[in-house]
């Protein structure tokens, strides 16, 4: 059956939970679920993405404001904030059964995790005590704890798992660590507002947001030698790209070429080619951008405009927007489903997710989700 217009589709979705028959076709032990943090209601939405609606809500702890899915294991973690004096922590999700199985805690004010390539270890980032919690995922606690730079806002981990990224947006600089020592590397300063980071995918360069500025920082990453021929290589700093204002997120593609810059108070992004650090150029692209996100084929970058309805469509190849996607109030998150056709974006101020199709950039239909939601995941795993 195809739904010919979004009314139709929402009005036989909620009745059936049907899909249009040009959507993938998932096998029967097949399962992929979006998760949202609400952190005014202290719970996770779960929505189905094969049938494309609500699973449930999860109640998980007080204030979550980050996501992240295990590669490796059927699990979702859920950074819970908490209050600015007391103790954070990180609930266990199950995916196979959407529950919590478990809570850990760490320490003031955590507010963003990153994982590790194997799905092993998780890095929390405590902003209120300055702190990595470093955590054993299958034991389920926090084994160590590293110190890195003042309100750590963001971090990544090197696609070879060897190093973990910091941005400290109190301390206006960037940590590197080594994540098999768990001992800080260098630290470098000048990056007012340190947002954002992401790390190209053969490990050699780190990008970091200087959100109170109008820079970009890049950051060679220590290596030794490679078979390949390139020679080892030691942590330094690279340059200060010039981008627009309020530099808040980075997109990268994924094949690593180029970045795009979310300048927030330019209303624009800035287009950056990674090899050699060059800034292309500045387009508008709406008002208050804070997200972007690039598709798995390198073509498309979408982007979510936080004082608007509107995610916009830019053309990687041609260097054009191609339109505006209507959505709900404050787009402020953004994630693909695992098969690329749909993509969910989540509604800050309206309160909700609206899920478009990504082969006509049309809206499908809009989710209910809790009060004040702002990250989202997504997992996908087949079961036994």
């Amino acid at each position: 059956m195809r739904c010919g217009v979004v009314g139709a589709c929402i009005g036989v979705l909620a009745l059936a939970g049907c899909r249009a028959h040009d959507f993938p076709q998932y096998d029967a032990n097949y399962r992929e679920y979006a998760y949202v943090t609400n952190a005014g209601s202290g719970t996770v939405s779960v929505y189905d993405v094969v049938h494309v609606r609500v699973d449930r809500e999860i109640q998980v702890g007080q204030n979550p404001t980050a996501v992240a899915a295990n590669p490796a294991r059927n699990e979702v973690y859920v950074v819970n904030t908490g209050t600015p004096n007391g103790q954070g922590s990180v609930s266990i999700v199950n995916a196979e059964n959407n529950s919590v199985a478990g809570t850990v805690p760490v320490h003031k004010m955590p507010v963003a995790i990153a994982l590790d390539p194997d799905g092993n270890t998780a890095y929390v980032l405590n902003s209120g005590s300055n702190t990595i919690s470093v955590l054993d995922l299958k034991a389920q606690r926090e084994v160590a704890q590293i110190g890195v730079g003042e309100s750590p806002a963001a971090a990544r981990v090197a696609p070879d798992g060897k190093t973990l990224v910091v941005a400290n947006r109190g301390g206006n600089s960037v940590t590197v660590v080594d994540a098999g020592a768990r001992k800080v590397r260098a630290v470098f300063e000048g990056c007012p507002g340190a947002a954002d980071v992401v790390i190209l995918p053969d490990s050699s360069k780190a990008f970091a947001a200087c959100s109170a500025g109008h820079q970009v920082m890049a950051v060679q990453l220590a290596h030794e030698a490679r078979p390949d021929g390139r020679a080892a290589t030691t942590d330094r700093l690279e340059s200060l790209l010039d981008v627009g204002r309020a530099p808040i997120h980075l997109a990268l593609k994924p094949d690593g070429g180029e970045m795009f810059v979310s300048n927030s108070l330019s209303n624009s992004i800035s287009e950056v080619v990674t090899s050699t650090d060059d800034v292309g150029g500045a387009y508008l692209i709406g008002a208050s951008p804070v997200r972007g996100l690039v598709s798995t084929d390198n073509s498309l970058l979408y982007v979510g405009n936080l004082h608007s309805q509107e995610v916009m469509v830019y053309s990687v190849e041609d260097g054009k927007r191609l339109g505006a996607i209507h959505v709900g109030d404050g787009p402020s998150a953004l994630a693909f489903s695992s098969a690329g056709h749909l993509l969910f974006v989540v509604d800050a101020r309206s309160g909700d997710v609206a899920v478009v199709r990504t082969a006509n950039r049309q809206m499908f239909t809009m989710l209910p989700a809790g009060r004040g939601p702002n990250a989202i995941a997504v997992k996908s795993f087949r079961v036994s």
